[in-house]
This record gives structure tokens, sequence and C-alpha cells, in this order.
């Protein structure tokens, strides 16, 4: 019924800057919440920044600063702004949104994450 796209990944030196999109797609009623999270090889999936349907953002502490999430809700898109990048940033990243989709006469509500996307920051 929905589904998440990401864009964006990519190798580039510390420093440099990236810039990441997930766009949603389907029978989407509404969007709440969207996010980006990151794994890092052998370590837990993590929460980078977050970005209500009003706006509002939170971020990881240790991205504050350089990164910039942000939102077109006229395309269901939600992106990610990496400047100042290190090589501790490199992960997977995922995009996450909690997603109210038509089914028949109903809306259902779900939480959907994209499929990935690599960032490799070199030093």
């Amino acid at each position: 019924q929905v589904q998440l796209v990401e864009s964006g990944g990519g190798l580039v030196q510390a420093g440099g800057s990236l810039r990441l999109s997930c766009a949603a797609s389907g029978s989407i009623f509404s969007i709440n919440a969207m996010g980006w999270y990151r794994q890092a090889p052998g370590k837990q999936r993590e929460l980078v920044a977050t970005i209500t349907s009003g706006g509002s953002t939170n971020y990881r502490d240790s991205v504050k600063g350089r990164f910039t999430i942000s939102r077109d809700n006229a395309k269901n898109t939600v992106y990610l702004q990496m400047n100042s990048l290190k090589p501790e940033d490199t992960a997977v990243y995922y995009c996450n949104a909690e997603i109210t989709y038509y089914s028949g006469i109903y809306h259902v509500t779900g939480d959907y994450w994209g499929q990935g996307t690599q960032v490799t920051v070199s030093s």
C-alpha cells in the first residue's frame, strides 16, 4: 500500500556534504512524523533526526549543527542535508515514517521503513 524510496547516498571526503531524500508513495491519507536513522557495521540502528508534520525537529547530539532535516508535505518527501561530514557518520541511512493510508473504506496507520542508502565518509 505504501513504500518509501530513498536516494542521495554515496562516497564523500571528510568535510563534504550530501543530501538524502526519501519519497513516500501509495494511497496516502496523511504522514505524521518522519525521520532518519542510521546503522554502522556491528552497531545498533540509531536515531539521527526526526520532524513532525508541523515541522518540529529533533537531532541526536553528534549531528546538531551539521545536519538539517526538512520535509515537503506536498511531495510526501523528507530530506536530510548533511554538512561537515565525518568518517564516524559512515553508515546505512534509513528513512522512517508513520503513514496513514486508505484501505478500502478504512484508514490504516503503520510504521514504514525505506530500503536504506549507504553513506561513506573517507578520512
